[in-house]
């Protein structure tokens, strides 16, 4: 009796994850996990939940996370936000999210362009072009 137990205790677990997917309509939003979110509009809140635990058994935390965010751009989908980003780490299987509508804009820190060598030697490009050095061997 304690083999089929212990059996039948990855079996359950696994099933917990059975019809959590992702919408069509959220696959275009996107996770600011740390990224600047201040120039988007505000779309609302989400607060999502699923098991964290079953019985006495703890769920394992990366697949909760996972769960909760798959849920997350599921609910941001239907508010018509493209991104989200987590207002607060998971408790008891919960976790609330702010979705956002940033349109074309990247979310995420601040990348900076790349900066040219100086080279003397060559003339300014002209326009908006950038030139690059290309280095063999």
């Amino acid at each position: 009796m304690r083999k089929t137990l212990l059996l039948l205790v990855p079996v359950l677990l696994s099933a917990c994850t059975y019809g959590i997917t992702l919408d069509d309509a959220a696959k275009n939003v996107r996770t600011a996990w740390g990224g600047d979110v201040s120039g988007c509009r505000d779309m609302g809140k989400v607060t999502v939940s699923v098991q964290d635990h079953i019985g006495p058994v703890d769920r394992n935390n990366i697949t909760v996370r996972d769960e909760l965010e798959v849920l997350a751009r599921n609910q941001a989908a239907e508010l018509h936000a493209d991104t989200i980003k987590p207002l607060a780490d998971p408790t008891d299987g919960s976790q609330p999210w702010g979705a956002y509508q940033c349109g074309a804009r990247p979310v995420g820190p601040a990348a900076r362009p790349p900066v040219a060598p100086n080279n003397s030697s060559s003339p300014a490009p002209a326009g908006n072009a950038q030139t690059f050095p290309v280095h063999s061997g």
